[in-house]
């Protein structure tokens, strides 16, 4: 086991931003960790790379207990922040240079890490230019590789994607991805669920500093199997019709997003001579319905779709 947290407990204040949280990470596998902005994502990452002391709870890295203050923990992980960390003056080699160097990388070695990780991260090209002068997607990649050239047996990426084209989303989720299968162990949080779908091996959700659910993706869509997904496309959309469709007790919530109506039903229900009659005012465009998926179980058990949380 690579990570163990217990019911930790933090607060700041009088707010409670962790809530008895439990999570675990083994060797080579990636973790993801979903939920909106201000689930406590970014606060458990930071106990668990020991920059926030815990009111309550243990966290263990390596086999040992995180209290901050160890090297030699603190040396076997890389940390990927939300924000971004180079230096926009420099270079991308001089920057890989002086991230290398405090992890006490020197002479040949640093410059063989330097070269190895620019070219993992299609930067090779482009190493002595100025970090100013590139790309959204660029700088994202960068900022990576300056948490990699130690080599750490733990990676943790703090929504290492905000900002970027799909292009360079898609670049980093598959480098996730070949991490894992060097055995490199992830942790990966994102407010994004395909990313999530896409590199996790086990997913964990957390919404307001709990965690409600956990598990491969298979056994999470399968505790909500049982419910049936309706989407019904309108032309001019009603909030008064949500909260309407709502109030059918065989209905177990609505979410609408745009002009579309997304109505979760337990399986085995019929309620479209219920919903028909409240939507055809509002001149009905299409009906579908979908398998489960993560978004649906991220719906489920929280009551909204993600992208509405953030």
């Amino acid at each position: 086991m690579i990570v163990e947290v217990e019911e930790v407990i933090k607060r700041f204040k009088d707010r409670l931003a962790l809530d008895c949280l439990s999570l675990a990470v083994e060797s080579g596998e990636v973790v993801g960790l979903l939920g909106p902005n201000g689930a406590g994502k970014t606060t458990s990452i930071r106990a668990i790379v020991g920059l926030l002391a815990v009111d309550e709870g243990t966290v263990s890295v390596f086999g040992k207990r995180q209290d901050g203050r160890n090297k030699e923990i603190k040396r076997r992980i890389g940390y990927v922040t939300q924000e971004l960390t180079i230096y926009e003056e420099m270079s991308a080699r001089a920057n890989l240079e002086f991230f290398g160097g405090l992890y006490d990388l020197t002479g040949d070695r640093l410059r063989e890490r330097v070269e190895a990780v620019a070219a993992v991260l299609g930067l090779d090209g482009r190493l002595d230019d100025r970090v100013n002068t590139y790309s959204g997607g660029m700088k994202r990649r960068l900022n990576i590789g300056c948490s990699l050239l130690h080599e750490p047996e733990l990676v943790i990426m703090d929504e290492p994607t905000v900002g970027i084209d799909p292009q360079s989303r898609s670049f980093i989720l598959e480098f996730v991805k070949q991490l894992a299968e060097g055995g490199t162990s992830v942790i990966y949080t994102s407010h994004y669920i395909e990313e999530v779908e896409a590199v996790a091996s086990r997913i964990y959700i957390m919404d307001q500093g709990h965690m409600i659910a956990s598990g491969t993706l298979p056994e999470l869509i399968a505790r909500i199997q049982g419910d049936s997904h309706i989407l019904v496309d309108v032309r001019i959309a009603s909030e008064d019709v949500r909260q309407q469709l709502r109030g059918i007790p065989d209905i177990t919530d609505v979410v609408l997003e745009e002009n579309q109506y997304h109505i979760v039903v337990p399986g085995g229900i019929s309620v479209f001579d219920q919903i028909i009659p409240l939507l055809a005012p509002l001149t009905i465009v299409n009906i579908n319905s979908k398998q489960p998926d993560l978004e649906d179980v991220f719906l489920t058990l929280t009551g909204k779709q993600l992208r509405d949380a953030v």
